[in-house]
């Protein structure tokens, strides 16, 4: 359905992230207000490694390591399931971000990221026509 994903700041493995978040409440409000270990069928319906087999649509992965909200192995994780598929993959990783890109510099680098990934993956089709 898609020609390619920008992923920032995913989440991979649910039951991962349930322990792994400084962020408990959107974690346990998206989940039925439950725990994982309270209700771990709600986290596991929807749990993006449950279903890595039918990923087949280029991803774009970005993530910054001072991320404590959904920590950037997550994005990791991500980007190895892509490369384990043979998926074309992009991997932008920001040492001094955290779950969002305040710097100038890093800025304009996501920016430049994205807008590039998207206009490799969305060219239009040829017409054939000039």
């Amino acid at each position: 359905k898609f020609k390619c994903l920008v992923q920032h700041d995913g989440v991979f493995d649910s039951r991962a992230m349930a322990y792994e978040t400084e962020e408990l409440w959107f974690d346990t409000w998206e989940h039925g207000g439950k725990t994982y270990f309270e209700d771990p069928a709600a986290y596991e319906k929807w749990n993006p490694v449950n279903y890595v087999d039918q990923w087949k649509t280029p991803m774009l992965v970005i993530t910054g390591e001072k991320d404590f909200r959904i920590p950037y192995t997550q994005g990791l994780a991500a980007f190895t399931a892509l490369q384990m598929k043979d998926v074309p993959a992009q991997l932008l990783v920001f040492p001094d971000e955290n779950h969002w890109v305040l710097k100038g510099k890093n800025s304009l680098q996501w920016h430049a990221t994205v807008f590039d990934w998207l206009a490799r993956w969305l060219k239009p089709a040829s017409t054939g026509t000039k």
